[in-house]
């Protein structure tokens, strides 16, 4: 299964009011995977950036002058993206976002992003699984424990990295055990720190740099092997039936 986790910045809060798409950022996963395949750019709206948006992800006027526009970008940003469920946090707006662009380019190969991609908002599954509690991204990544330390400001690359963690951590079923401090979910801090509640400091989820040295995989020899089945039999027969 192929997903492409995707973040937008924009110059406003709504394409029907001519707002466009000032950067986006996509990484790769495969059968849950990260692969490192990525795709990111940054785009020349046409047009000016909302003050309140740049406060939001610091990208100025300035610095987009000399970027690409959507045109001369759609093409290799589609075709990343042909194919895959597209993984996004409030899916509505980004999608919402792309088709506008896409209606924009009157390109018949690019009709709308349902015709290409399936889609799967995390907003809409952290709501379903955290009824009642903040779903934003910072606040699923204090709850599973993510590291978004860098996020000083939005971005479109960093979010998409972080929601790849966040959507793997949510859909994985493994992070109430809370087993990076050593603690039983079963107790109250535990389960404290689950619900988001605690100001203690959380384990944090830090990404291994893909180029790090491969761990060896070291296999049993076949006495080893031999000598763990004849303890396994002396363990049966002291444990009679009730072993298994």
């Amino acid at each position: 299964m192929r997903q492409v986790v995707l973040d937008t910045e924009t110059t406003g809060l709504d394409p029907k009011s001519g707002h466009r798409i000032i950067e986006i950022g996509c990484v790769e996963l495969v059968n849950r995977k990260l692969t490192g395949r990525h795709y990111h750019q940054y785009i020349n709206p046409q047009r000016r950036v909302d003050d309140g948006a740049v406060e939001v992800h610091g990208i100025t006027n300035e610095f987009l002058v000399d970027k690409p526009v959507f045109t001369q970008v759609a093409d290799e940003f589609m075709g990343f993206c042909e194919g895959a469920q597209l993984v996004i946090h409030n899916a509505p707006f980004d999608v919402g976002f792309i088709d506008a662009e896409l209606a924009l380019l009157g390109n018949p190969r690019w009709q709308n992003v349902s015709a290409h991609c399936s889609v799967l908002d995390t907003l809409a599954l952290a709501r379903e699984k955290h009824p009642g509690q903040k779903n934003n991204l910072d606040a699923l990544c204090k709850r599973y424990f993510v590291d978004n330390s860098q996020r000083d400001l939005h971005g479109a690359l960093l979010d998409a990295e972080i929601l790849a963690d966040v959507y793997l951590l949510m859909t994985g079923g493994q992070t109430d055990l809370v087993l990076a401090q050593g603690g039983d979910a079963r107790n109250p801090d535990a389960e404290e720190r689950k619900r988001g509640q605690s100001d203690a400091p959380s384990p944090a989820i830090r990404r291994l740099p893909r180029d790090r040295v491969s761990l060896s995989v070291v296999q049993a020899t076949a006495q080893e092997v031999e000598a763990h089945q004849a303890m396994l039999m002396l363990l049966q027969k002291a444990a009679g039936k009730h072993f298994w």
